[in-house]
């Protein structure tokens, strides 16, 4: 604890939450305040005594604001050691007087862009003055105390009040750990957006930069901590969804949500109904249907043991009907843009599942920088955002897929690409019916997810494996025409792939002598 309690502060904020009550115990213990334009109204509003920044340095505000704090009297005020007589004698020389506690949050930078803001409006969101003194704050920590987050009020009021208006070293310490950790993180806000704009594909440096959100009871295994984080990019996902019921999610369940979530959205905003189940972040059976319901049945039937404990992602409202159908079995998350009352009164009867709702999951997410530490660095890449507008479809067999295969045949595709290297997805009729992932041969693929088909129709009281007629899609090329010969013999009609493999012409010959339709993308999908 320092010698003295804190005799003066300056607060400038945009996020005025809490400012009042925490205002009014600087007021009881005889703490100067001296602000900042709408700070200062604000508080004069509220009844407190408050001196104008322009006061103190003799210096008005000018350039509508954007030069106010940048001056000696306030960065000396923050900066000198108080116990260094050298700059107590620069202090006395100036006039210089202490200002021992910073409150200060930064424009809303984040929240302009994430709302849209253009060009003028974000850059008038770039906080010069703040960081500038934050900076000098938390570097001077052994004498002042600095806040950037509203959050930290009550606790510092609590230590002032029980200290006679001091803090203590330890508190300052963290505060100033906090104070840079969000500096750098608006920093690197501004510097991405501004790459975005530009589009600078590699910066020469970069920076990732996100707010904590939640510290997680475990991570993968018991054994290893976890936290989650919001990222500061102006995407929306499952950190923003409001959870309507159920325990506190995991790392495991938040991973698997995740992917959940990013398969869904390849459905964003089109009519027919469609419902995704995950397993382990792959998906386990995907389907569209007229109604949720119809497609939350079919996408099961492809692989209803997997699904036991799986998440379900929803592109539409859930309805009281398909809830019932979902309690039918055992879920550990739902995940849609909406729910009704009934669907929400049938699930709490399930007291386990968490239903989260995401209204913007009805829409494209953009896309963003994919992140993956590895040692000594990252590995960084855009996400996979080709779709169907970006396939460059080429019939290479004697026979061309009708207009029902080929519908099939761009739905598998799609689910394909959310699907672990290697990925291998068996359709029909909108519907997943065997799914083979993760598999270090694509033959080995193929066969998993042929086994996986009989072993669901069996669970029907059928011999006869789901995927014959289906229409197979490979996330990349087939080196070999074994996979081709494995999915004729399987009962496939038609495939789809990327293409680009050094054996493409045996492959096409295997297909054409299995009367089998041939296309391919020129788009591989990989997902490692």
């Amino acid at each position: 604890m320092p010698d003295y309690p804190i005799s003066r502060a300056l607060i400038s904020v945009s996020d005025k939450t809490g400012l009042l009550e925490f205002a009014r115990v600087l007021v009881e213990l005889k703490i100067e305040m001296i602000s900042t334009g709408g700070t200062a109204a604000t508080l004069r509003a509220a009844g407190f005594a408050v001196k104008d920044v322009s006061e103190v340095t003799g210096f008005p505000e000018i350039m509508d604001g954007r030069v106010k704090t940048l001056h000696p009297k306030i960065h000396g005020g923050l900066l000198n050691i108080r116990t260094n007589a050298t700059h107590a004698a620069a202090k006395q020389q100036n006039q210089i007087g202490n200002i021992d506690l910073l409150v200060v949050n930064l424009y809303p930078f984040e929240t302009a862009i994430a709302k849209g803001a253009d060009w003028d409006e974000a850059i008038e969101n770039i906080d010069v003055g703040g960081p500038a003194m934050i900076r000098a704050a938390a570097k001077n920590h052994a004498d002042v105390t600095v806040i950037v987050d509203p959050a930290d009020y009550p606790a510092v009021a609590l230590e002032l009040a029980r200290h006679h208006g001091a803090t203590s070293l330890a508190t300052r310490k963290a505060l100033a750990a906090k104070a840079f950790a969000r500096t750098a993180a608006y920093d690197s806000a501004i510097a991405a957006w501004l790459n975005r704009e530009l589009g600078v594909e590699a910066p020469q440096y970069i920076s990732f930069s996100g707010r904590l959100h939640q510290s997680l009871r475990y991570g993968e295994n018991p054994h290893q901590k976890a936290t989650v984080y919001k990222a500061n990019d102006g995407r929306t996902g499952i950190t923003d969804a409001e959870q309507i019921q159920g325990k506190e999610l995991s790392y495991n369940n938040i991973n698997d949500a995740d992917a959940a979530l990013d398969m869904i959205r390849e459905f964003a905003g089109e009519k027919a109904s469609t419902c995704v189940i995950v397993k382990h972040a792959n998906p386990c059976g995907v389907a569209n249907g007229a109604t949720a319901v119809e497609a939350y049945l079919k996408a099961l039937a492809c692989d209803s043991t997997s699904a036991f404990g799986g998440i379900l992602a929803f592109n539409n409202a859930l309805d009281g009907s398909t809830a019932e159908e979902i309690s039918k079995l055992f879920t550990e998350i739902i995940i849609a843009p909406g729910a009704d009352e009934d669907a929400r009164r049938i699930l709490t009867t399930k007291k386990n599942v968490r239903l989260l709702l995401l209204p913007s999951l009805t829409q494209k997410c953009p896309p963003a920088a994919i992140v993956k530490s590895i040692a000594g660095g990252l590995l960084v890449q855009d996400t996979d955002h080709a779709g169907d507008a970006e396939l460059q479809l080429r019939v290479v067999s004697k026979r061309a897929p009708t207009p029902h295969e080929l519908a099939d045949l761009r739905f598998a595709f799609k689910v394909a690409k959310h699907v672990k290297s290697n990925a291998i997805v068996f359709a029909k009729n909108g519907a997943t019916v065997g799914i083979g992932a993760g598999q270090m041969s694509r033959i080995d693929s193929t066969r998993i997810a042929v086994r996986k088909s009989l072993d669901a129709a069996r669970g029907m009281g059928s011999d006869q494996a789901l995927v014959k007629g289906a229409v197979l899609a490979s996330d990349a090329f087939f080196p070999f025409a074994d996979g081709i010969e494995a999915a004729a013999e399987a009962g496939a009609t038609s495939i789809i792939q990327p293409g680009g493999a050094m054996r493409d012409e045996d492959v096409i010959r295997a297909a054409d002598a299995a009367g089998l339709a041939m296309v391919m993308t020129g788009i591989r999908h990989f997902r490692h």
